[in-house]
């Protein structure tokens, strides 16, 4: 078993998005699915790193046929349990989607993936197998960890700023140093940019899926269901300014395959 699917064995995806903090970034992206999707009916939608399938099971039961593609079994046995929910599930990997046709889906859906690769190499793969199974003038969305919420939120909040450095985690200039001895991978949006430039992806827009929601997590939980759903308005309102992209801690880069 790898490191990655001994992780995804113990940690609780179905309960993250159910989180406030995770009803933000789930209702956020939600709403820029729904943009790529307009007033198409009986999509046919992939999803990449299907999780749990909180995503895949509201899609098909909105009458979109949803294909998931998970490699954690656990994960796999979650959405199986969820009866009725019409969505076609296999196992596998971003790196390799040979299973499926090319020139298949409306939409693909890159929600995970690209947070537990380390190398450039690996991340144009994921595009090079994205772009072969979407339909020409599809839409890939692929979310990203950011860097600058793992320099705060991780470096500084818990004292490890020092120890980063010195170990070589962390550059002088406070950008991480993806290693595979580390599970998460976080970018900035210059690489995400060069990226896309040499995937040949055409962007419509990158949108901050969460913005602060993750650094306030106590504070959310404090409020009263009227001022929560303020603040999700408030995300929703803010999700593509530009200068608050970099310090959300995800993103999701909204893609055309123009092939």
């Amino acid at each position: 078993m790898t490191l990655l699917e001994t992780y995804y064995n113990k940690f609780n995806e179905e309960h993250r998005l159910t989180t406030r903090h995770g009803i933000v970034e789930y209702t956020v992206t939600q709403k820029y699915i729904h943009e790529c999707i307009g007033e198409r009916k009986n999509l046919k939608i992939l999803d990449v790193g299907a999780g749990t399938g909180r995503y895949s099971v509201a899609l098909a039961q909105e009458g979109h046929s949803v294909t998931a593609v998970e490699l954690v079994e656990r994960n796999r046995k979650v959405i199986e349990s969820k009866h009725q929910s019409g969505v076609h599930i296999w196992p596998g990997n971003a790196l390799d989607l040979n299973f499926l046709d090319a020139d298949c889906f409306d939409i693909t859906l890159i929600f995970g993936p690209m947070y537990h690769l380390h190398t450039e190499e690996e991340r144009i793969k994921v595009f090079e197998q994205a772009r072969r199974v979407t339909k020409k003038d599809g839409f890939i969305l692929v979310a990203y960890v950011m860097n600058d919420y793992s320099i705060i939120e991780y470096c500084f909040k818990k004292n490890k700023i020092k120890e980063c450095l010195e170990n070589g985690s962390v550059t002088e200039d406070f950008k991480t140093v993806s290693s595979e001895k580390e599970l998460y991978s976080y970018l900035r949006l210059d690489d995400i940019n060069e990226l896309n430039k040499k995937a040949g992806l055409e962007r419509i827009k990158i949108i901050a899926a969460d913005g602060p929601s993750d650094y306030m997590r106590r504070e959310l939980n404090a409020m009263d269901e009227e001022t929560f759903e303020l603040f999700v308005k408030y995300q929703l309102a803010n999700a593509e300014r530009i200068e608050l992209l970099g310090a959300s801690s995800h993103t999701v880069d909204v893609l055309k395959n123009t092939k």
